[in-house]
């Protein structure tokens, strides 16, 4: 199946992160990351998920928040031009081709990805060979008003993990409570189009 993988990072305070991580997991990098995929197929698909940089087990790896396919969910998309938009009622967010190729420094720091069902799983990273072309990236999350909503800046920039500063309460491990920590800075995006 060929597949149109977009990924974009964001950075945020790392504080709240910490009190939303569930027991047993430590935040590594003030990020949260939105991938999306256009899946190829009779009929084609997309899937979205958010994840956030962990630690847990003696791996290291991201941490899946929420995931959502168009088989079970209001999610669609759109391309114009360059630009691919993904859209659910709760999110908007734009990736747009800018022609330059280069790579990603988190995923050599990556023993894949935690999902939470009946047990906790973890899911070896793919391993794709395709370059990846950078993109610029707009988001918006809308569960409530002043959801977390940012633009890159034309430039990848680095998600440097920070000594505690600020106690929080402890908050649910969910979407929307994720969706509520402001943006500080679109930190990067790429897309890469591969066959799995």
């Amino acid at each position: 199946m060929k597949v149109e993988q977009f990924v974009m990072a964001y950075g945020v305070e790392q504080d709240r992160l910490r009190a939303l991580l569930p027991e047993g997991f430590e935040s590594l990098r003030p990020v949260l990351r939105i991938n999306g995929e256009i899946r190829e197929g009779n009929p084609e698909s997309v899937y979205i998920e958010l994840n956030t940089a962990v630690e847990a087990c003696g791996k290291r790896g991201w941490l899946n928040i929420g995931c959502w396919d168009s088989g079970s969910s209001e999610l669609c998309w759109q391309r114009k031009g360059k630009s691919v938009t993904f859209k659910m009622p709760f999110l908007t967010i734009t990736y747009t081709g800018v022609g330059v190729e280069g790579g990603c420094p988190a995923e050599k720091d990556n023993d894949g990805c935690f999902f939470f069902g009946e047990r906790l799983t973890l899911r070896p990273p793919e391993q794709i060979e395709e370059k990846k072309e950078f993109c610029d990236c707009t988001f918006a999350w809308k569960f409530a008003e002043g959801g977390a909503h940012g633009a890159s800046i034309g430039k990848t920039l680095p998600a440097v993990s920070s000594a505690p500063k600020t106690h929080y309460a402890k908050q649910e491990f969910s979407v929307s409570n994720a969706a509520a920590i402001p943006c500080e800075q679109v930190l990067g995006a790429y897309v890469v189009r591969f066959e799995r």
